[in-house]
């Protein structure tokens, strides 16, 4: 206790902003105006805030999918120090079809392990959590105060009340679920708006189901590049949360809380690419492909953050770290992963070159053989890990021991394998990714899967590859 009212004290003697960090779900890194190659999105509200912020061009998820991405966020630290890999179970796909016995998968965040959230409160901040949580079963037991509709669970039933959703009484019939949890969100900052507060704003927009309200999905059925029903509903999912973004400034604004909120506005992995493609990223969600992992981040802090677009290789571990140097946390006896990126924020000071890791030993089926473009048609993903060196992309599978090989300065969509005929980079990629491994201890599944059946992969998998195109 005495060293808690010390780190107060402590925190209460510098100034300290507020932050508003900005999750949302399963959106794509293509999927925001300022980067839609497509003309579809209509986002003026992200687009208006990336005009006057810092926008990273090459900013990373901790993970594919939604559980241990967020897991990296929230802890500051790569999968194998918590094993949360996947959303469980961990062997997904047909059993017959997977070559090994994948890792066994960790649902919940660990008590041990001090949360971004408890890192706030440890130097007197308010912390608010605002939607998906999916690390607990309540984030109030996981240093929030309060908690708006965060469980273990990773989507709504439905996005119109009655939500039938803990932690969230229902509105009146036909209430629109990012509408109320943004309102959520303001009625809260008013109440606490004089101490530092950390509102954690994980929308569960949008990941499916898709539902949209119609008036704004209609205006998108007879758009020339819509491609069907889901696509004009994803569409107008992104445009309904980006009005809500606008709310969200608009009322930092009205309270004169703007110039002292430091905001981030990012997703929690990559797109679905059967929804909305990916281009010129390939890949989509559960992919370590660019397309899976690779996702929109905007730094916000009016008169401390010059506007500006940086293409540093960044990661969600990195926000703990930089966040605890903003508001005065010591995190000296903890373990993280991600680097400190405040100077690069507010004083442009480049951080050191380092690399960057995804660990995956598990599987996750294909959402669409045809149009995942996945490295195998039955799988977004196999067990593997990648790594990220400046320019160059690793990928190594397990089940074959195969590596690819990318440079993504002249071939960002990872078209053309390079390991083969770059043999010396290959080399130094592997022993610093084998490096890593051993020293973060992570687990490489090795035991052979008895149900594993070769031809009745091959058939399955020319059964998805012919079936015909669902419109």
């Amino acid at each position: 206790m005495l060293l808690f009212l010390t780190a107060t004290i402590h925190a209460q003697s510098i100034q300290q902003p507020n932050v508003l960090l900005i999750v949302v779900d399963d959106l794509g890194w293509a999927d925001v105006g300022y980067n839609d190659r497509s003309g579809v999105f209509q986002t003026p509200n992200i687009d208006a805030l990336a005009a006057k912020s810092m926008v990273f061009t090459d900013a990373y998820a901790g993970a594919a999918n939604c559980a241990p991405s967020r897991a990296v966020l929230m802890s500051g630290q790569y999968a194998p120090r918590h094993g949360v890999y996947t959303v469980s179970p961990s062997a997904r796909g047909n059993a017959k079809t997977r070559k090994l016995i994948p890792e066994p998968n960790v649902d919940i965040l660990a008590d041990e392990i001090i949360t971004m959230a408890e890192m706030f409160k440890s130097v007197g901040y308010t912390t608010g959590s605002f939607g998906k949580w999916h690390l607990g079963e309540d984030a109030r037991t996981q240093g929030f105060d309060h908690n708006v509709a965060g469980h273990l669970k990773g989507h709504p039933k439905s996005y119109f009340s009655p939500y039938k959703m803990p932690f969230l009484t229902d509105g009146p019939d036909g209430e629109y679920l990012p509408n109320r949890i943004t309102s959520e969100l303001l009625s809260w900052i008013s109440k606490v708006k004089h101490q530092p507060f950390f509102a954690y704003l994980p929308y569960y927009t949008v990941h499916t189901p898709l539902q949209a309200i119609d008036s704004v999905k209609e205006k998108y059925l007879n758009h020339p590049r819509i491609r069907n029903n889901r696509h004009a509903t994803y569409a107008a999912m992104v445009e309904l949360m980006d009005i809500n973004i606008g709310r969200i400034m608009r009322n930092l604004s009205q309270q004169n809380l703007l110039n002292n909120t430091l905001v981030i506005f990012t997703s929690d992995n990559g797109g679905i690419r059967s929804i909305a493609y990916q281009d010129p990223l390939r890949g989509g969600k559960g992919s370590y492909y660019e397309g899976g992992t690779r996702v929109p981040l905007i730094v916000s802090w009016p008169k401390k953050i010059a506007a500006k677009v940086d293409s540093t290789p960044v990661i969600n571990a990195d926000f703990y770290p930089s966040f605890a140097k903003i508001i005065g946390a010591n995190v000296n006896n903890q373990v993280l992963d991600g680097v400190d990126l405040s100077e690069l924020w507010l004083a442009n000071k480049p951080i050191k070159s380092r690399n960057l890791y995804w660990h995956f030993p598990i599987y996750l089926q294909a959402y669409n053989p045809k149009a995942d473009q996945s490295k195998d048609p039955l799988f977004r993903t196999r067990p593997g890990t990648t790594m990220r060196q400046g320019k160059w992309k690793l990928h190594h599978y397990f089940e074959d021991d195969s590596y690819e090989l990318y440079d993504l300065d002249n071939d960002l969509g990872e078209h053309v394998n390079l390991a083969n005929h770059l043999p010396k980079v290959t080399a130094e990629l592997i022993q610093a990714l084998e490096q890593w491994r051993n020293s973060i201890k992570a687990p490489i599944p090795k035991q052979l899967n008895p149900k594993y059946d070769a031809k009745f992969t091959a058939e399955l998998t020319a059964k998805r590859l012919l079936q015909p195109t669902k419109k």
